[in-house]
């Protein structure tokens, strides 16, 4: 199983025959063994990464520290779930340390990003404060090099 999840995480277009072939399986088992994950939610989706500044279309992303007041009998949870439903939210994790939660934000600007924070999130109530830091440039993003194809910087060898 692991294998086969290693294989779908690096690239989850890969065909099912080469699956099958690279874990010695027949097509049949490895496509049973794909809906079992996904019914038992072990797989969560697909994603496809997409360089949006090259599409034509600016976002501004934005990291945020939020520290909250645990609620009586649920903790963290009941807030941590409401901050993920609404649209902006992109990503959000339990944190230990300094702050709480760690919520990724996506949207087209930095005041919607602004506005979002200052009218929806920090009013939430147990949210006790927010601090904000914004992405300028992405280097690696979910294990995949963003940034132009790498340089050869080998020196030419010639007779």
């Amino acid at each position: 199983m692991n294998e086969l999840l290693s294989l779908l995480e690096h690239d989850a277009r890969r065909p099912l025959p080469e699956l099958a072939a690279v874990l010695k399986r027949s097509e049949y088992e490895v496509e049973k063994e794909i809906k079992a994950l996904e019914k038992e939610r072990i797989i969560l989706g697909y994603n496809t990464l997409i360089d949006w500044n090259k599409a034509g279309t600016n976002k501004v992303t934005a990291v945020i520290e939020v520290n909250l007041t645990p609620q009586r009998d649920v903790g963290f949870d009941a807030i941590a779930d409401r901050i993920s439903r609404f649209d902006e939210v992109r990503s959000v994790f339990l944190m230990s340390g300094n702050f709480d939660l760690l919520v990724i934000v996506e949207e087209e600007s930095l005041q919607a990003i602004a506005d979002f924070i200052a009218q929806r999130l920090a009013t939430i109530d147990g949210v006790t404060s927010t601090r904000s830091h914004f992405m300028l440039k992405p280097y690696k993003k979910d294990g995949i090099m963003t940034g132009p194809k790498e340089r050869d910087y080998r020196l030419v060898v010639s007779p």
